[in-house]
């Protein structure tokens, strides 16, 4: 039997818990505030980390990647980059969400919600090979603004988990494993408790953290951060990690699989 560790963290854009845009901070600051968040990766011993909020190259973020930053420094040799901004030219702007994995991915896809190429919100779908067999798992970021956009999002997302389900499902060992940014400002009827509705028709998952707020992370007043582990992911553990290495905490969950 094998145990898991999956982390979801939205890194906004490297700049730290400041309320400073990232366009304002030198990229020798962008790049420390990555190493620290490489660092608290290796002390958490994380096998699978979900991020969002990460640039693959923008001018707003130092120009850089920062996925690939993050990989070399923090042990973990895979690495699949969901793009869901992309715009081209001198103010060039590349992000969205992204996954580092000790084990290799052998599928994934990006989804994005709509066609904007500055503040696009979507989903990228990864097909891990862990020890003990193939995981599928979705990274989300959801709208921050609207309720009805939010649910718009995630009648987006179930349709493609049914088309996901009725293709791929006879490789994987688990259904679906769905994790992020769900920007829902509680359990009450929005995004989060539309999509949990979904998975108690299909599948038995179970809605982690239970308790505790992860935004703001200087003093925690919402909760916005999320993992919906199936039936098949026993014994689970979820712990909101305290850190001010962005504007959100990370969420560590822990899972039996085998």
């Amino acid at each position: 039997m094998a145990r898991l560790r999956l982390l979801t963290f939205n890194i906004a854009h490297a700049r730290g818990p400041s309320p400073i845009h990232q366009s304002l901070l030198p990229a020798a600051t962008l790049r420390a505030n990555l190493r620290r968040i490489a660092h608290l990766i290796e002390r958490l011993k994380v096998d699978i980390v979900a991020l969002q909020e990460i640039d693959e190259n923008s001018r707003w973020a130092g120009s850089f990647d920062h996925l690939s930053y993050l990989r070399e420094n923090c042990g973990l040799p895979h690495a699949v980059h969901g793009v869901t901004n992309r715009r081209l030219g001198r103010y060039h702007l590349s992000y969205g969400n992204a996954l580092l994995s000790r084990f290799p991915v052998s599928h994934h896809e990006t989804v994005p919600f709509g066609g904007g190429g500055l503040g696009e919100k979507g989903f990228l779908f990864t097909e891990i090979d862990t020890p003990a067999g193939r995981l599928p798992l979705v990274n989300v970021h959801l709208n921050h603004r609207s309720r009805k956009i939010r649910l718009l999002q995630v009648a987006h997302l179930i349709r493609h988990l049914d088309t996901l389900r009725r293709d791929r499902r006879e490789t994987w060992r688990t259904p679906p494993m769905v994790c992020g940014d769900f920007n829902t400002p509680s359990h009450r009827p929005d995004a989060t408790a539309t999509l949990l509705g979904y998975f108690e028709q299909t599948d038995n998952y179970t809605l982690l953290p239970k308790t505790g707020h992860t935004f703001p992370s200087a003093w925690p007043a919402r909760a916005l951060d999320f993992v919906f582990l199936p039936a098949e992911c026993r014994e689970p553990r979820a712990k909101i990690i305290r850190s001010l290495l962005s504007d959100h905490q990370p969420v560590l969950v822990e899972f039996a699989a085998d």
